[in-house]
């Protein structure tokens, strides 16, 4: 089960946009990044091509290290840990809640 998912409520915890806060928009999970957005901007050099006709300078979303993120908790509006609660009985029923709150993530 992955920690971080794809449209999770993040908080950076560490780095140079410590504090801010984005939504997941994808999760690298061989190397264990994830993308923030609207975080880690970084300027890219860009050949003019049919999507950009203009080229130049463009600003774009760097990885993340997933330890470097937490997820954001809807009540307290803070950075949560967080544990996998078994439902039903049933391993494949799992979901994740708030270790502070109890807030349900899934």
């Amino acid at each position: 089960m992955r920690r971080i998912r794809k449209n999770d409520s993040v908080i950076i915890i560490a780095g140079k946009d410590r504090g801010k806060t984005g939504r997941v928009t994808q999760v690298l999970a061989d190397k264990d990044k994830v993308i923030v957005e609207q975080a880690n901007l970084v300027k890219k050099h860009q050949k003019p091509n049919q999507k950009n006709q203009t080229g130049g300078i463009v600003d774009k979303e760097a990885p993340i290290h997933i330890s470097n993120v937490m997820l954001l908790d809807g009540k307290s509006g803070k950075g949560t840990r967080f544990r996998v609660q078994v439902q039903d009985g049933k391993k494949s029923d799992t979901v994740r809640v708030g270790v502070k709150s109890g807030t349900v993530f899934d």
